[in-house]
């Protein structure tokens, strides 16, 4: 009789840490806790990766965070993967990081200081052996620091088209600039016709461009509205080409008031090898008026039987678990 009431205690004590370790069953959103922004996804080594803005004041954007998961739920947080003690020309607004695997090598690109004309900043880049770094400046000045077509140096995403050849697409101030890299990411390259920045801007374009290929499509997104403002939304165009014209088609991502306000500035995750697409974002909870309360999000995106992206909800629950497989993307 004393070892089954031993047992018993034994069983009842182990209870609650068993409560404890349940398994996740969605993402929920936001995706981890923090106020983060203008996230970046990437798949590397089997592991999806999120790089975040800290989202904060300017002069306390110094630093970003990355987090990484083995199923898009579980997530963990590496911190201060970049900051300005490791890039000696940025002071502040360090935002919107664009990470690419070359080589074994890990390029981090990001924007930093809010460059206007006649001042130190723009758009650099930073270099680490993992994904989870530690980064270090790899030029040691801006890639870009000049206003080129009306764009600001900011909100670089950088794309690897199917010939091998990268190009960068950035830029503020609702102007949008292409350019190709060179391949050790030292500088850009003149194009096929003799331009070092091509203009691409869409209509409705702000800032936050975004680009990837299905089917042989080139899908080109971007933030429209205020980053501030219950108006900010995603929008995208389709080409044949990576140099556009991108005419627009429709809004993909925009608030829902009744789940968040304020979603935009986002980036796009392929499932390796499967075409299962997922959207991360971030948008500001509702009420909240804090300038920079801004949180990461993400959600399934799908498309019709035209290859058009259908209109994404806005949900609490994120998404259910999904393996990254071995795949390396980006």
């Amino acid at each position: 009789m004393r070892i089954l009431v031993m047992a018993a205690a034994v069983w009842l004590t182990i209870q609650p840490v068993r409560a404890q370790q349940t398994i996740k069953k969605t993402s929920g959103n936001p995706v981890f806790p923090g106020w983060y922004a203008d996230p970046e996804g990437a798949v590397f080594n089997g592991k999806y990766w999120i790089y975040p803005t800290t989202s904060d004041l300017y002069e306390k954007q110094v630093y970003f965070d990355a987090f990484s998961s083995p199923d898009l739920v579980h997530w963990t947080k590496h911190a201060a993967v970049l900051d300005t003690a490791r890039v000696l020309w940025a002071d502040k607004a360090m935002w919107a990081p664009a990470v690419v695997e070359k080589d074994s090598r890990y390029y981090f690109f990001f924007s930093a200081n809010d460059v206007h004309p006649g001042e130190v900043g723009g758009i650099g880049v930073a270099v680490g052996n993992t994904p989870a770094g530690p980064f270090t400046d790899y030029l040691k000045k801006p890639l870009i620091d000049t206003i080129i077509n009306g764009a600001q140096p900011i909100d670089q995403f950088v794309f690897r088209d199917k010939d091998g050849t990268y190009y960068m697409y950035y830029g503020g101030w609702q102007h949008c600039n292409i350019v190709r890299l060179k391949a050790d990411f030292t500088g850009i390259l003149p194009m096929a016709d003799g331009t070092l920045y091509k203009e691409v801007t869409p209509e409705g374009y702000v800032e936050g461009p975004f680009l990837f290929v299905r089917n042989n499509r080139y899908y080109f997104m971007w933030s429209e509205g205020g980053w501030g403002r219950p108006d900010y939304k995603v929008a995208y165009a389709i080409a044949d080409n990576p140099f556009g014209p991108f005419k627009r088609i429709g809004v993909v991502l925009q608030q829902d008031t009744t789940v968040a306000t304020s979603a935009g500035h986002h980036s796009v995750i392929q499932v390796p090898g499967k075409d299962e697409w997922y959207i991360v974002y971030h948008r500001r909870p509702l009420g909240d008026k804090g300038r920079d309360h801004r949180e990461t999000c993400i959600e399934k995106m799908q498309f019709d039987a035209q290859g058009h992206i259908l209109p994404v909800k806005l949900t609490r629950e994120g998404v259910a678990p999904v393996q990254a497989g071995k795949v390396t993307g980006r």
